[in-house]
């Protein structure tokens, strides 16, 4: 969610120090840049807390912004895509990607499969629990064999197990 003030504030989390480079830095890392620059004053638009003059995806690739900001280690994102089109989906994805490549970690929590296409594990949690962890195909191919009613094979898939 933003907050009231300029686009600037939102991705430098408001910060009075924040350097125009590290902001733009962002932005572009987000893949929103090209899209602030078309805005009314650009980096310097005003914006309200529902983010009143973006759409949804526009807001939440501004969220990117500012989760990525200052190139931090571990990243989380929540629902990272709920309200991205093709285009933001694909920003998001090379969002991830950049992280990874700096040797940063990214923890995604989301519903949407399309939401995991850059990641390494999945942990799926059913009611509080998990359910399974592994490599992504592995996890999603176990996941969609037991929605369709079939067992999934013995792999290196870890099954849920209680943790005391």
């Amino acid at each position: 969610e933003l907050m009231a003030g300029t686009v600037a504030e939102n991705i430098a989390r408001f910060d009075p120090q924040a350097a125009s480079e590290t902001i733009i830095a962002a932005a572009k890392a987000a893949g929103v840049h090209e899209l602030i620059v078309t805005l009314p004053n650009g980096y310097d638009t005003e914006i309200g807390e529902q983010g009143s003059v973006l759409s949804a995806g526009q807001q939440q690739r501004v969220a990117l912004a500012r989760a990525l900001y200052d190139d931090p280690f571990l990243v989380v994102l929540d629902e990272p895509n709920s309200n991205l089109d093709a285009e933001g989906e694909e920003a998001l994805g090379r969002a991830i990607a950049g992280v990874r490549t700096r040797g940063g970690i990214v923890v995604i929590v989301a519903h949407r499969p399309n939401a995991l296409a850059a990641v390494d594990q999945v942990l799926v949690m059913r009611q509080g629990r998990m359910q399974a962890f592994g490599p992504r195909e592995e996890v999603l191919g176990k996941v969609v064999r037991l929605a369709a009613g079939h067992p999934a094979p013995a792999s290196s898939v870890e099954p849920a197990r209680k943790v005391s």
